[in-house]
């Protein structure tokens, strides 16, 4: 190789190096799990008006010397938790039972407040438990959606307290569950809820004037969450609140980043607020799900992102506030809202933006700024794993037909390299021959490319070819649900997790768990093997230096991907394999002689001699 050209080459794999590392050992998963304290419902103050800005926000705990702001949507006060099964019992509740979904809505506040996944566990197991999103007040874990209105000189409205009328005892698809609440002062409420088979719920809202005087009220919607959950903490993914706010588009705030926003609306309370917006939606994602608070996409409406301390408890709240509704004296209006309760399967997430109209509603999966890269590669991913039914086979596949399209920038690569190693003698000469003046030893060499029509960079179009595949692939099998607990063979059970085994209890064989600070499985091993292969097909570099961090590149790799998702090594392990047989087969069609078994014997003999000179 030149010395540009393995200069390049270096900076390009100690750059990637870098990158990965600060990834897993700056920026990597944190630890910090906080216990929360949950809540248990209580009433806003009935007959208030918007406030200045139109956003709903969390009305203060019971006993608080300070009115709740105007308008606000109803928020609760922080007691001590207690189990979720206790927290369910105390009110009266409409079971739901979906293909995909089962829980329940508290007769009791109208929130729907208790939901589980019937499809998604907590391990690969089918014996373990179902993952829950959602849960009451007073829960260890309350996290709930709820609709309502907001007005002025209304008389009492629904509240977390107010105990509704249902129609039946289970909410399912294609059996809608109607609510309904007399305020006792001429306003009577309906609620209508329905579901589909997966994850979309619509709520209907409609009240009716039978006093003598109208009155003007404001839809809202929330999703509001009590405690800060456990994160992945780092860039690649977002967690914590988001929303798509009409123009203003996509909005993502991290749970400490809404806590930094000015106060907003009293009540010690911390946000943002988007006015007059139209279209879009508002919600709160962890890595797999999610629940949004979506309006109707004609109307304007305010959107606000919110976090308020009550207690120890810290409070985080995305909600929506319709704009003002008059209703007259004996005449009714209603207003629809629905809400995502889910996981954030792709197809299905796509599926609801465009049969619902749902504005940008596939950004609530974080594809990332490299989106045109991510998504084709899940199309392709997930195209493969429809005809093969195993995503491993299907990165395999997918691996291959990416080898197939770049094979003529890879061939020009490699046949450069066949030519250089070719002209290796006249290098060594020109060496020897200029070894006191540098820059005419490298004007020489040049002439020689020149002449031998050498590009001394083209080695390295392969692996800058194999950085955006390699981030694209990453980003996909850790934001996907798809690629979560999704087998391959053997040992592997989860393509998003890292590879179980380790080297350390011998794969297994060894009676004993194996500590995490070293994690290096089989799958890491292969991919370092292969990684070394590569690595040997080729000449080692005049500069020692240089040549140590050839040799040490596969091991350093082989640590730092043992904690990488075992989709991702088996990735690596296989595209190394193929630019193996690749290069092999162009270096024997160019009459360059495969260094590979030479380099191997070199190699070990080195590291023979080493050994008898210390001993």
């Amino acid at each position: 190789m030149g010395n540009d050209k393995t200069n390049m080459f270096v900076a390009i794999a100690l750059s990637l190096a870098i990158l990965l590392g600060w990834h897993y050992f700056v920026t990597g998963p944190a630890n910090e799990r906080q216990r929360q304290t949950a809540a248990q419902s209580q009433s806003t103050q009935p007959g208030s008006s918007p406030s200045a800005d139109g956003v709903p926000a969390p009305s203060p705990r019971e006993g608080s010397p300070s009115a709740p702001v105007p308008g606000t949507v109803p928020g609760a006060a922080a007691q001590g938790p207690v189990s979720r099964e206790e927290a369910l019992a105390r009110s009266a509740r409409v079971r739901i039972d979906t293909p995909a979904l089962i829980g329940s809505v508290a007769l009791k506040g109208a929130r729907i407040d208790d939901v589980s996944f019937k499809n998604y566990r907590e391990t690969v197991s089918d014996q373990s438990p179902r993952i829950v999103l959602l849960s009451p007040t007073g829960s260890p874990n309350p996290y709930y959606a709820e609709f309502g209105w907001v007005g002025a000189n209304a008389g009492p409205l629904p509240s977390s307290e107010t105990v509704w009328k249902a129609d039946g005892d289970l909410l399912a698809p294609g059996r809608p569950l109607t609510l309904t609440w007399d305020n006792g002062q001429g306003l009577v409420f309906k609620r209508l809820i329905a579901v589909d088979d997966k994850f979309m719920f619509t709520v209907r809202d409609e009240v009716e004037n039978t006093s003598a005087s109208a009155v003007t009220l404001y839809p809202y919607s929330l999703v509001s969450r009590w405690g800060k959950p456990q994160t992945q903490g780092n860039y690649v993914l977002h967690e914590g609140l988001i929303g798509v706010l009409g123009q203003d588009g996509l909005q993502e705030y991290t749970y400490d980043k809404v806590a930094k926003e000015p106060a907003y609306g009293g009540n010690a309370t911390q946000g943002k607020a988007w006015s007059n917006v139209t279209g879009g939606w508002v919600g709160i994602t962890d890595k797999y799900w999610a629940a949004a608070a979506i309006p109707e996409q004609d109307k304007p409406y305010t959107g606000a992102f919110t976090e308020r301390t009550d207690g120890a408890t810290k409070v985080y709240q995305t909600s929506v506030r319709g704009d003002a509704v008059t209703v007259a004296p004996n005449a009714s209006s209603a207003t629809t809202q629905r809400l995502f309760a889910g996981a954030k399967e792709v197809n299905q997430i796509n599926a609801y933006e465009r049969d619902l109209g749902i504005k940008q509603f596939d950004l609530m999966i974080d594809w990332g700024w490299f989106w045109f890269l991510t998504k084709p590669m899940f199309r392709a991913l997930d195209l493969f794993f429809h005809l093969t039914g195993n995503f491993g086979i299907s990165i395999l596949l997918v691996t291959l037909m990416l080898k197939l399209f770049f094979l003529p920038i890879a061939n020009r690569s490699y046949v450069s390299m066949a030519k250089m190693k070719a002209v290796q003698p006249e290098q060594a000469a020109i060496r020897e021959r200029y070894k006191d003046d540098r820059m005419k030893m490298q004007q020489a060499t040049m002439e020689l490319y020149k002449k031998e029509k050498i590009n001394p960079v083209a080695g390295c179009w392969p692996v800058l070819i194999q950085i955006p595949v390699f981030f694209a692939l990453y980003k996909v099998l850790f934001i996907t649900i798809e690629m979560r607990h999704a087998p391959f063979f053997g040992w592997i059970q989860d393509l998003a997790a890292p590879d179980p085994t380790n080297i350390l209890n011998l794969f297994g064989l060894l009676p004993f768990a194996a500590p995490d600070f070293i994690h290096l499985g089989v799958w890491p091993i292969i991919m370092g093997i292969t990684m070394f292969i590569q690595m040997k097909m080729n000449p080692a570099p005049p500069d020692p230096v240089q040549a140590q961090v050839f040799t040490f590149m596969p091991i350093v790799f082989t640590f730092m991907l043992g904690s990488f998702p075992a989709g991702l090594v088996i990735y690596w392990a296989w595209n190394n394999t193929l630019s193996v047989i690749q290069q092999y087969i162009i270096m024997r069609r160019n009459g360059v002689k495969v260094e590979l078994w030479d380099n191997l014997r070199s190699t070990f003999r080195r590291g023979d001699k080493s050994a008898a000179a210390k001993s």
